[in-house]
């Protein structure tokens, strides 16, 4: 009987999946938190979020300006709204930022296909251009209608005088 031989395998063989490692740090999809961004810096831009912002910073200051005093959680300083909105920059900035380098990589590629496209299309127009200057020449050397008809009417009219010269001739003689 023969004895099969089978290789050893171990979990550092290319057979085996790797398995993933743990992490204590978070993970996130890039383009997700991409998209979300992008959407984050489109509100920021909208007339809706100016209006909800000027109410925001108009109610915090005249509730803080015209309620009693045991009623108002930021004094005349607004050091408090200052902080709040200075926390809203400080995450804004990077998030636009990264919205802008979306878009302009989104851009830089559309230039390339455009610019592809551009080259094909020139490409297309020269080869068109030479096709044509070709079948111009290729028509220029055949014979047209016209010519055609006064080649016929000149050997009709050279025919009709040697009939009529030989008929003559005939009846000479």
């Amino acid at each position: 009987m023969a004895k099969k031989i089978t290789p050893k395998l171990s979990k550092d063989s290319l057979e085996f999946p790797r398995e993933a490692g743990r992490s204590l740090r978070p993970s996130y999809d890039p383009e997700a938190f991409g998209r979300w961004s992008e959407q984050f810096a489109r509100f920021l831009g909208t007339a809706r979020f100016l209006i909800f912002m000027s109410f925001f910073v108009i109610f915090w200051v005249g509730w803080n300006a015209l309620s009693p005093g045991n009623l108002r959680w930021d004094q005349y300083p607004f050091i408090f709204l200052t902080l709040l909105l200075s926390l809203q920059a400080s995450y804004a900035a990077p998030l636009i930022l990264l919205a802008q380098n979306r878009q302009a990589d989104r851009d830089r590629i559309q230039g390339n296909e455009d610019r592809a496209r551009d080259e094909r299309n020139v490409a297309d127009t020269e080869y068109l251009a030479r096709e044509l200057a070709s079948l111009r020449t290729a028509i220029s050397d055949l014979a047209t209608r016209d010519f055609l008809r006064s080649e016929i009417s000149d050997a009709m009219d050279e025919l009709l005088k040697k009939l009529k010269d030989s008929k003559d001739s005939k009846d000479s003689k």
